[in-house]
């Protein structure tokens, strides 16, 4: 037995010696090569049966355990892997079928205890060995008692009323939402837009589910869209979509871009809407996040009928309400609410052609993957380019249509953006600018003072900043305020300078009357890949909370490139101190070296370290601290829910001439061509050996924030990894994930978006956990809530899981309601 274990810990020591002297050579820390040089050392006197072994191995362990709680402190997840399998052996060790086979110098307990037991008399380094390994375990697992990552505070959720505060209601109409085009709000019980109305705030005024009850939700109904992953499709084939609720209907859509209603109790389907996009490989996403709603001018509520078969083969008809959905090959598509028809006075009977004008038109490289915005009789309809395939582009631009006829009424390129006059759609001698900023997350509108709000993404390639004019420069990675009338800029807020690492503005901006120290403001919140919330005034585009500039990197750069030498923040943030060695984290000892080993090689200068040949750190990353999930808001409290997640990425320029026959363009991660440019780029996150993020846990939490004065509440870890674990134990370690929030006045915030197939309720004033059930496919999906025809509040989710991101595909809509013991 001892020669096995002795033989087990030389196998240990051996990556320990090679892969230490590789990490010690590159400036890191000189601890895994002792420890390689003493594991070895142990085994070898413990393979001649040498009592010093455990003489030398308890002194290690003291050692190991002095630079563990030096390096991570009183943190369980950091400890553990510094000290696990070093405690492990010390335990072998201390087996009585090693022990008792030693020889050597020995100490002598007291005579009658030992012919009592008639054992061999076990020297003073036994001992020592015992004492070592059970103070280091204690203190190990004491560290499970320590909360060393989370914080823990609470939000004022004390807003008076508008009387009491003797605020008007003009002074407060962002907390309800625009009209719609019929001149009515959105009833309290209705879902009209993705963010719920054009304000994107993600906020329900529905308390039947409060605090309180929230632990008593049940499953009401599940339905399973049959629209699933194909082989053919692209790997970030995803469910993204947030249901829209309007009348006796819920309207959804799923990645290949069907339309379906369904009835709003029981989850029926009662009409399925499947344009049938083709497969194209050359899509970097399959996606849709959801439809969009005109009320028309009719008064009389939606009443969904049930209609048999594929209603995209039906006759159109003409609609006054509309449902739009737009497509992955680049159409918009206007249908009936009621029956699903085409609207036959609408573009092309129905649908609208998005290729016009475009410079180039390579089939897969532009489509829309969020629904349009709606302001009065304005449809405006952004879209995605893909990242990095191409120099030579689709253009990224905005463009407004009559949302009865389809009729182009004006184009905003960020390319050219003082030439909004809408371009002749039969001209092809007219084209938008190539490859300009596009805006592909989800869009707000403000009808009041005329203005819709686009958050705007980079130019690609997005790592290479030579291609771009200066008015990409001024509107890439920034939110831009359109007139809705004539798409003029009105205000602009850049949050990168010369965007090098495809830090895209990727949530939708939220807008609400803001109670400041100032008094009312009208308020637009928008958060960013890079962890800063930005409080900005909507009217004119000034800060709210406060933006500072500061000094940014400027080393490693390419010939002929530069980087920004100042780079703005916000005062409310979530972004994440600068990674050091120290952060490194693994499972064991070895592979947490492989990643200080990658740490030491790569560039890495903090953030916005500017991509390079040899490969540089960027985090954030650009997955994002936050991505298209956003923020939900709180408006009659001024405060935010959201989910900052954490994760590394890596950048590596490769030289044309270098790239030979890699795979390129398999989707946003990975090796893409930047076909016509000098250098292709290889992005992906910063992983260790066995998969695992390289940077230590969490990786993903919750928080809320004040939005006035920007003070951050409490932000906790959030989600286990027994969905992303071989072994599916509940440790929760805070998982990252894609997907919002939502909050309603009941005091709840309803979450799913993690990596790990749940759905839970959080109390709003602190982040506690109320309610959380096992879900059958990834949430990665903005959940949503409404009054179904019995006055029942219902809560609506729909997990498919992501492509890219590896949790469960499926093809599942889920309805929660209260048990009927407590209605």
């Amino acid at each position: 037995m001892e020669k096995f274990v002795a033989i087990i810990m030389a196998i240990f020591a051996a990556p320990l010696l090679i892969g230490g002297a590789y990490l010690l050579s590159l400036g890191g820390s000189p601890y895994y090569l002792i420890a390689g040089v003493i594991i070895l050392t142990t085994a070898f006197l413990l393979f001649k049966k040498h009592w010093s072994a455990y003489g030398l191995y308890a002194l290690f362990i003291v050692a190991t355990m002095a630079w563990a709680l030096w390096e991570s402190g009183f943190y369980w997840w950091a400890l553990a892997p510094r000290v696990g399998f070093p405690l492990i052996f010390g335990l072998l060790m201390l087996l009585p079928w090693v022990s008792n086979k030693m020889r050597g110098p020995k100490t002598h307990v007291a005579a009658n205890v030992a012919a009592t037991n008639n054992v061999k008399k076990s020297p003073l380094y036994y001992w020592g060995l015992l004492v070592s390994v059970a103070v280091g375990a204690l203190l190990s697992f004491g560290s499970l008692a320590n909360n060393a990552t989370d914080k823990l505070g609470e939000l004022d959720l004390t807003a008076a009323n508008d009387d009491e505060q003797n605020v008007s209601s003009d002074e407060t109409s962002a907390n309800l939402g625009d009209p719609l085009s019929n001149g009515q709000q959105t009833p309290d019980g209705e879902w009209s837009a993705y963010g719920r109305t054009d304000y994107g705030q993600r906020y329900s005024p529905l308390d039947k589910i409060n605090t309180d009850n929230v632990k008593d939700l049940e499953l009401a109904w599940q339905i399973q869209t049959g629209d699933v992953k194909g082989p053919n499709d692209v790997g970030e084939t995803t469910y993204q979509a947030t249901p829209l609720k309007i009348g006796n209907g819920l309207y959804l859509c799923t990645p290949h871009n069907w339309v379906l209603a369904l009835d709003a109790d029981s989850g029926e389907t009662l009409w399925k809407f499947d344009p049938q996009v083709e497969e194209n490989l050359q899509r970097q996403h399959q996606t849709c996040r959801g439809v969009s709603y005109y009320a028309g001018q009719a008064t009389s509520p939606v009443q969904v009928q049930k209609i048999a078969g594929n209603t995209f083969e039906n006759a159109s008809k003409q609609c006054d309400a509309k449902i739009f959905i737009p497509t992955s090959d680049a159409k918009l598509y206007a249908l009936d609410p009621n029956t699903g028809q085409r609207c036959q006075d609408f573009g092309d009977d129905g649908a609208l052609g998005l290729m016009h004008n475009m410079p180039f038109n390579q089939a897969g490289y532009y489509y829309s993957t969020s629904p349009p915005v709606i302001a009065g009789d304005t449809i405006i309809v952004a879209g995605a380019v893909n990242d990095n395939y191409d120099v030579n582009s689709p253009s990224g631009v905005i463009r407004a249509y009559d949302v009865n006829t389809g009729e182009l009424l004006w184009n905003w390129d960020s390319g050219d953006p003082d030439n909004t006059a809408p371009f002749d759609v039969n001209d092809p001698t007219q084209t938008y600018k190539t490859s300009s900023p596009n805006s592909w997350s989800v869009a707000t509108a403000d009808e009041e003072l005329g203005l819709a709000y686009f958050p705007m993404g980079n130019r690609t390639p997005d790592q290479l900043g030579n291609y771009r004019n200066a008015a990409e420069e001024k509107y890439a990675t920034s939110v831009v305020a359109l007139d809705i009338e004539t798409g003029e800029a009105r205000w602009v807020q850049q949050f990168v300078h010369h965007d090098l690492w495809d830090m895209d503005t990727p949530a939708q901006p939220t807008l609400l009357d803001l109670d400041t120290a100032d008094g009312v403001q009208p308020a637009l919140v928008v958060p960013t890949k890079q962890g800063d919330v930005y409080v900005l005034n909507r009217a004119t585009g000034e800060p709210i909370v406060p933006i500072k500039e500061r000094p940014a990197p400027q080393g490693y750069l390419i010939a002929g490139e530069h980087a920004a030498p100042t780079q703005p923040y916000s005062g409310l943030s979530f972004e994440p101190e600068p990674l050091t060695e120290k952060d490194m984290w693994g499972a064991s000892l070895v592979d947490q070296m492989m990643c200080r080993i990658e740490f030491n090689k790569l560039n890495y200068d903090g953030r916005y370290t500017p991509p390079s040949t040899n490969g540089s750190l960027v985090y954030p990353g650009n997955f994002g601290t936050f991505n298209w999930g956003g923020i939900a808001v709180d408006p009659e409290n001024g405060v935010m829910f959201g989910m900052p997640t954490y994760l590394a990425f890596t950048s590596k320029l490769i030289p044309r001439d270098t790239l030979g026959d890699a795979e390129t363009n398999k989707g946003e991660q990975g090796v893409n061509a930047n076909e016509g440019a000098d250098y292709a780029v290889e992005l992906g996150p910063f992983l260790s050996p066995l998969g695992v993020p390289c940077q230590q846990p969490p990786w993903g939490t919750i928080a809320g924030a004040d939005l006035a004065t920007g003070d951050i509440a409490y932000q906790r870890k959030n989600g286990t990894v027994q969905d992303l674990s071989p072994i599916p134990i509940k440790l929760e370690l805070g998982v990252p994930g894609i997907g919002g929030p939502i909050i309603t006045k009941g005091g709840v915030a309803f979450l799913s978006a993690a990596t790990e197939n749940n759905f839970r309720a959080y109390d709003l004033k602190n982040g506690d956990v109320l309610w959380n059930v096992r879900i059958p496919a990834g949430g990665q999906a903005t959940p949503m809530t409404y009054l179904n025809s019995k006055g029942e509040q219902m809560v609506v989710l729909v997990a498919g899981g992501h492509g890219s991101v590896g949790t469960t595909i499926g093809d599942y809509v889920l309805a929660y309601k209260l048990s009927d013991q407590d209605k």
